[in-house]
């Protein structure tokens, strides 16, 4: 064995605290080295009464290596534990102290994990794991209310986006069109910034207090969180705190008195004047944009002006939680008391953070409980999109994905495919509407909570910012009806079933060389199997499914198919498990074990 590949290190997501009770412990190992491997457990203070030995399983696999996982359920909240290595006759034992020929006979040189306190457990919102997300972008989903129109506003949808244009979208317009959201199946809205500022997007806030007035009134947004709620729908804002805009008052007054501002601490200047010397700003901002000076949040008064932000539109308008722009370049200490700000008006709030790497710093119970997961949104296009990687590079990336958080982060992760920072996911997948597809049901049947991006069940394209924001297009006739009819279909099978939200999946075929994938989803004893073929060629798919229950024949009922004519087919396996389907070219089914 591979004794170089072997890692553990206890907390963070290794060894962790899933509840009140229950511990995962975690060890990876070199990729297909081991046959078995086992963690010995028991209580410090009671081992001898309490020591046994639990089985670990795969719990994924990337191209290197395997993760090996198990549940553990301490007899006293407190766990001493060593893992057992066996490749063949060979034997070794990993603890605290390295690696050990031979079991000791205490547990001194065993990892330790105190105690599972559960003030220290991370537990997400509940709800989260049932949602399903829809971002809107207010400037450009629908036009409700044209009394509140900007001066320069252009007819609907009559030309491009630009970085500078305005169309009129409005809180009207969403309240409008919220039947549109409920029918697709739509659980929890997510808004770009709605706070008063100059911009269409309006990330350069001017008043974090007031509804920006082009698109309505604090009155108003209070009016369309209330009949999403009475629609079962939640509600997410997005809060700009990493920078205000120019035209922020207290910025305004640093400008007109320099030093002499009583907000001049509010910002962090390098030089005064206010200024910009060749393109770079005398103050910090967000990536150089001088309209956005980046705010002091270790500041006092920053703190606890934004706090109150926080708190007013939980308390007043009751929305269900944030979503925090540029959230890593904000300092740690203020995300903490921002959650015990959020948590303490609502405790199931969902605080999402942007987040565009490894964020394990920010998940571990005292700052966010999601990030946006974009090492999920990159594997999955340039798999299904780009079609830059096969199939087992993909599946490895996912292994790692996996690997990389506790079970409930990975249950209430932000899964996105695009959004108003990226290309458009139909652009993406350079216009093919089945590529797009497929796309689409990974994330749907993938653990974690998934987002769509507005347009994207009818068929809008687009490249990056700005092309991605373009208007809503609300006549029937020039929607796709029939993606979104698949969207719709694919989100109420998530609803429907319960293994398609839960943390287990398992691949069963990874088509190395012709891009095809079949993998399992699982709660209890319900069996969901998931196949697919993402390129441009047909595909023939042989690979085992094992029955561990009984050695009785497998029928297979399909939930959702590329094929229509296959809605109401079964599918039934040999005694050895063996399961054999041809997929057309972007061709893909789900199929629920009949028990």
């Amino acid at each position: 064995m591979l004794l170089e590949a072997v890692y553990h290190r206890p907390k963070q997501n290794w060894a962790y605290a899933y509840d009140g009770k229950t511990l995962h412990l975690r060890i990876r190992t070199k990729k297909n080295d081991l046959d078995s491997v086992y963690a010995i457990v028991g209580d410090k203070y009671a081992w001898k009464q309490t020591k046994t030995t639990v089985p670990m399983k795969i719990m994924s696999s990337d191209a290197l290596f395997d993760y090996w996982e198990t549940a553990v359920v301490p007899p006293y909240r407190r766990l001493r534990y060593a893992f057992q290595l066996i490749d063949g006759s060979e034997s070794i034992l990993l603890s605290d102290r390295g690696f050990e020929l031979t079991e000791p006979d205490t547990s001194n040189s065993f990892f330790d994990f105190p105690y599972i306190n559960p003030i220290d457990v991370f537990a997400p919102p509940e709800w989260v794991k049932n949602a399903v997300f829809y971002q809107i972008f207010p400037e450009r989903f629908a036009n409700g209310d044209s009394s509140i129109d900007p001066d320069n506003v252009l007819p609907w949808g009559s030309t491009d986006p630009t970085p500078t244009n305005f169309f009129g979208g409005d809180l009207q317009g969403v309240i409008d069109h919220l039947d549109h959201i409920a029918r697709l199946g739509i659980n929890a809205v997510y808004f770009t910034p709605v706070f008063e500022a100059t911009t269409n997007h309006k990330y350069d806030t001017r008043d974090y207090l007031k509804v920006d007035p082009h698109f309505g009134t604090n009155e108003k947004l209070k009016e369309l969180v209330d009949l999403c709620h009475g629609r079962g729908i939640r509600v997410l804002l997005d809060a700009v705190f990493n920078h205000s805009g120019r035209t922020f008052p207290p910025f305004v007054d640093a400008l007109a008195k320099g030093q002499q501002s009583k907000y001049a601490d509010w910002f962090h200047v390098r030089q005064w004047p206010l200024e910009v010397i060749d393109g770079i700003p005398t103050y910090e901002t967000f990536a150089f944009e001088p309209m956005m000076p980046k705010l002091n949040t270790e500041h006092p008064e920053v703190k606890s002006y934004l706090f109150e932000v926080a708190r007013y539109w939980l308390e007043e308008i009751g929305i269900d939680g944030w979503r925090l722009d540029v959230a890593n370049e904000v300092d740690h200490q203020f995300w903490r008391e921002f959650r015990l700000t959020v948590k303490d008006v609502n405790p199931e709030a969902y605080i999402l953070g942007e987040i565009w790497h490894d964020s394990m710093a920010w998940l571990q119970g005292d700052q966010f409980d999601a990030v946006m997961n974009y090492p999920f949104t990159n594997a999955v296009l340039d798999f299904f999109g780009h079609q830059t990687i096969e199939a087992d590079a993909f599946a490895a990336a996912i292994g790692t994905q996996l690997a990389a958080y506790p079970q409930q982060v990975t249950e209430t992760g932000f899964n996105l495919l695009d959004s108003h920072d990226t290309p458009r996911l139909l652009t993406i997948c350079d216009d093919n509407i089945e590529a797009m597809k497929l796309a689409a049901l990974f994330q749907l049947t993938y653990p974690g909570t998934p987002c769509i991006y507005y347009g994207d069940e009818i068929g809008l394209n687009g490249s990056g910012d700005p092309g991605c924001r373009k208007c809503m297009v609300w006549e029937p006739e020039e929607q796709n009806q029939d993606l979104l009819h698949f969207y719709t279909q694919a989100i109420h099978l998530r609803h429907e079933y319960p293994a398609l939200r839960s943390a287990y999946i398992r691949f069963l075929h990874i088509g190395s060389e012709d891009g095809t994938l079949a993998y399992e989803r699982q709660e209890g004893n319900e069996r969901l199997l998931i196949v697919m073929n993402a390129r441009n060629e047909a595909a023939d798919l042989n690979f085992s499914v094992v029955n561990e229950a009984s050695p009785s024949l497998l029928s297979w009922a399909t939930l959702l198919s590329s094929n229509s004519a296959d809605s109401t087919a079964n599918i039934v396996s040999s005694p050895s498990g063996q399961f054999q389907i041809t997929l057309p070219s972007y061709g893909y089914h789900i199929f629920k074990q009949i028990l």
